[in-house]
């Protein structure tokens, strides 16, 4: 699809409707206090008469294909982190290899993650958004041929590294990308693509290895993991019809092409005009001219971020490295990965059940994140993060009963196996409902537009260290405590962070990016009482 550069302010037949988003449009129109030189917070009456207050949220056709283009990239994690959970059993088979070289193997990508997602936020500021997504699909691309055509365990372990590096580009970039592409009403629903296209790639992952498992140790396991290359050449090849991110085109100082992207992205010239000045205004008062210079690269920022942070920058950078540190510290990816171990400790022992059960639980998970996505914008994120990692304790807490009860039972009775079967596919629907999406979401939105690439980045990037750790790790603990225990303590995190959730993470629904920041400011208390700003 190519993006027009012309699109008739009068005519609305590039949106389509939403379910209703209640009365978002009318609260983020309300009367409220503002920071001096922030951007303007619209008051009902500044509103022109024409416009109706109450409106239902329509889907901009521009930023929908430049969403999914972009959250394909996202097929590539989800995809590897499907197939790898069947792979590794004819890996183990064919290699010889052992549990520590397992569990090295599975959390080397999470790890070598951690280099392409701290690196993708000054990438991103230097080259630009499109570009950026260009370079991950690349990079994996390459690591998903070494692994495919890997003759050895290290050659395998090489390709992992450098596929690695493409998924910590790819974990940062897409959901920033299609937060500044998205109009406010929609920017939930569109956000939460990425995560939706995660739990696809994981689906596919399952499919292939199901499909792939019949055929001998030596010959499926390159081919499940040489097939991750087909995404990255897709991906490579759609994102030239997608544009630029307007924000980052103001913060270069290209008002002019930024002006054109908008006008595709808003339902009129008028709303384009609007938007563009919030954007120039807000950039304006946070780069100290920024806007207006194209010779900025990002700057400055990390020594904003972690030297010399305001009080709302710091409470920006709690909230964001919160939610990452509590979505893998969830084990929700241990779980995924490790699921053939886990039912075959609870006796199921065939391996082509062993990955038919997966693909039941990848069908879940990526039923329920699409129902997440389609309500974010109407329900809010607080009320579906709250309610996912609610769940997610009470699954966690449920699979470790069942667990221990398998752990000292002489045989293998029927009700146990299945409860722990439903606990594990609970546990990561729940995941799909709360943590999955709206992570990505509230670390894409919640930045300032000079900080969001790279702040998003420094909040991926402890995403990827905690995952990488938990994956590295997880069987070794497990032996040690057992499973049960091991999902003891997982339950524990999350209603843990089930209260930090709660007293740290304001609703951003319906708000502009702009608006955001207002929220961790002083004067949020009264707006948010239950949201902690000292």
């Amino acid at each position: 699809m190519q993006f027009s550069s012309v699109l008739e302010p009068e005519k609305h037949h590039d949106y389509h409707l939403l379910p209703d988003s209640g009365s978002a449009l009318e609260t983020g129109l309300k009367n409220g206090r503002r920071r001096e030189g922030a951007p303007h917070r619209h008051h009902k009456d500044d509103v022109p008469e024409d416009v109706p207050l109450h409106r239902k949220p329509y889907l901009n056709k521009y930023a929908l294909a430049g969403a999914v283009l972009a959250s394909t990239n996202s097929i590539l994690l989800g995809y590897d982190i499907g197939v790898m959970s069947g792979a590794v059993l004819f890996i183990r088979e064919n290699l010889n290899v052992t549990t520590t070289q397992i569990e090295i193997l599975v959390g080397s990508l999470n790890v070598c993650s951690l280099i392409g997602s701290l690196a993708s936020g000054k990438t991103s500021d230097c080259i630009g958004r499109r570009y950026t997504i260009i370079l991950a699909a690349a990079t994996f691309l390459i690591g998903a041929l070494l692994m495919g055509l890997a003759p050895s365990f290290s050659f395998l372990m090489a390709g992992r590294l450098v596929a690695g590096i493409g998924v910590g580009y790819s974990l940062m970039i897409a959901p920033v990308y299609v937060a500044e592409l998205s109009p406010d009403l929609t920017r939930g629903f569109l956000t939460s693509l990425p995560e939706v296209f995660i739990n696809v790639g994981i689906l596919l992952g399952y499919i292939a290895n199901y499909t792939l498992s019949g055929l001998p140790p030596h010959i499926n396991w390159r081919l499940m993991l040489g097939l991750a290359a087909l995404p990255a050449i897709a991906v490579a090849v759609g994102v030239l019809a997608m544009p630029e991110s307007p924000r980052w085109l103001v913060m270069k100082g290209r008002l002019g092409e930024a002006k054109q992207v908008l006008i595709n992205l808003s339902e009129s010239k008028e709303e384009a005009e609007g938007r563009l000045a919030d954007m120039v205004k807000a950039a304006s008062f946070l780069g100290h001219g920024a806007s207006s210079s194209s010779n900025w690269h990002g700057q400055g920022v990390w020594k904003e971020l972690l030297l010399r942070p305001s009080r709302p920058v710091r409470r920006i950078l709690i909230a964001a490295i919160g939610v990452n540190f509590f979505m893998q510290a969830s084990g929700n990816d241990a779980v995924v990965y490790y699921s053939p171990e886990v039912f075959r400790d609870a006796g199921i022992h065939n391996k082509k059940q062993l990955v038919g059960v997966t693909v039941i639980m990848g069908i879940a998970k990526t039923s329920f994140v699409l129902i997440s996505a389609f309500f974010l914008d109407r329900f809010g994120r607080r009320p579906l993060l709250l309610l996912g990692s609610v769940g997610m304790a009470v699954s966690l807490a449920g699979l470790g009963l069942g667990s221990k009860f398998l752990e000292y039972s002489n045989g293998k009775p029927g009700w146990a196996i299945a409860l722990c079967v439903v606990a594990v596919c609970a546990a990561v629907s729940f995941f799909s409902i709360g943590l999955g999406p709206i992570t990505w979401v509230y670390s894409s939105e919640i930045f300032p537009s000079r900080l969001r690439a790279q702040g998003s980045s420094l909040a991926v990037s402890v995403n990827r260290l905690v995952s990488g750790l938990v994956a590295m790790t997880f069987l070794s603990i497990s032996r040690e405590i057992t499973f049960g225990g091991m999902f003891f303590a997982l339950a524990g995190i999350m209603a843990v962070g089930t209260v930090f959730f709660y007293y740290y993470l304001p609703e951003t629904k319906g708000k502009s990016l702009e608006e955001i920041g207002a929220l961790f400011e002083d004067e949020a208390d009264d707006q948010n009482p239950n949201v902690l700003v000292s």
